[in-house]
């Protein structure tokens, strides 16, 4: 994939998030994959933009880091945007909701619209066969019918 198409697929979300009209309060990037286009969508968007750090990759399970409590944000009717590069297996999206749930866990009741309603999911590419769902996506695969690896900019050697 090249930065033009990069540039494509970011334009789309961008369209597609002002069709919305859902507007994010701020944006989080996911540390690597997710930290470039976050960054294009935080220009186009005229947002600001955080890194959050969740490395599941390659059978790490490195946890996540970040200056932010999203959860509260989130509670306090904050709407976040998270971006990656991919959503393949789910894998990512699965632990950080399930993170962000336990975080608030006896604190604010966690539930599926406070997940939908106030924090939305982009990707470049979506996997029509993950786990998981997103609002936001450049384009969709399906990894069931074509395995190829996608390989971005920023992962070419």
């Amino acid at each position: 994939m090249d930065w033009i198409k990069i540039e494509s697929l970011t334009d789309s979300i961008v369209v597609d998030i002002k069709s919305s009209k859902w507007i994010p309060n701020y944006i989080v990037g996911i540390v690597r994959g997710g930290l470039l286009p976050a960054v294009l969508l935080s220009h186009k968007l005229g947002i600001q933009m955080h890194a959050l750090n969740v490395s599941l990759r390659d059978g790490e399970d490195l946890g996540s880091e970040s200056n932010l409590w999203i959860p509260e944000d989130v509670v306090n009717n904050n709407n976040v945007l998270i971006v990656d590069d991919i959503n393949d297996s789910g894998a990512t999206m699965s632990w950080i909701r399930n993170d962000w749930y336990s975080s608030v866990a006896g604190l604010y009741p966690p539930t599926d619209l406070w997940w939908h309603n106030r924090i939305k999911v982009a990707v470049l590419a979506n996997n029509l066969g993950s786990s998981e769902t997103v609002d936001y996506r450049g384009m969709d695969i399906d990894k069931r019918i074509d395995n190829r690896w996608l390989v971005f900019p920023w992962e070419s050697k």
